[in-house]
């Protein structure tokens, strides 16, 4: 039994992260896990930069809501799914996925969620669960699947490297670099004749 796991900001969708930068001229915020490897590091800096800039949820999701799927993610995702189950697997938020599911047919999605104070601004942030892409491809063998797995980001090594297969798309040069035993792709349909021949 197979099961796909599949990064989201980066593979599917833009960086939310960066296009709030762009939306709101705050440079800082361009600040991924493509440059960062450590998630609260990153997210307690930008928790940072929100309060200094008075930026809340209402702003970042009004920026998410025109953000589209990357061009060819929505049919690569779509046979993906006629051909096994997929799970994507995020440390982004409930809060800023839910818009972006919306326009890739609900795909099921394992994430983080928010925690907004009453005046609508991020106060804190819970993670599903420590390390929580290689914990849940490790729960998933647990329970019988062998799971594929692709990302472009730190955060997706451990992942890939846990899984029966994996490989980097569009990633950094760095990474790419760092990790050459890894397939890396740039196009959807080198991605899903890779995750085909794994299957």
């Amino acid at each position: 039994m197979n099961i796909c796991c599949l990064d989201m900001e980066g593979v599917l969708v833009p960086e939310i992260w960066i296009a709030f930068s762009e939306a709101s001229g705050i440079p800082e915020l361009r600040r991924t896990t493509r440059d960062e490897p450590d998630y609260d590091k990153l997210m307690r800096f930008r928790m940072d930069i929100l309060r200094e800039h008075g930026l809340g949820l209402k702003e970042i999701q009004d920026v998410i809501a025109t953000i589209d799927p990357l061009p060819g993610a929505k049919e690569f995702l779509d046979e993906l799914r006629s051909l096994t189950q997929v799970i994507i697997l995020s440390d982004t938020f409930e809060q800023f996925a839910k818009p972006l599911m919306a326009k890739l047919d609900w795909p099921t999605i394992f994430c983080n969620t928010l925690v907004i104070d009453e005046d609508g601004m991020v106060a804190d942030f819970k993670m599903r669960c420590p390390e929580s892409k290689l914990t849940t491809v490790r729960g998933l063998q647990s329970i019988g699947f062998d799971t594929i797995a692709t990302g472009d980001s730190f955060n997706d090594l451990a992942m890939i490297r846990a899984s029966k297969a994996g490989f980097l798309f569009r990633s950094t040069e760095a990474i790419i670099a760092d990790n050459p035993d890894l397939p890396a792709y740039e196009d959807f349909d080198d991605l899903l004749a890779a995750f085909k021949a794994a299957l």
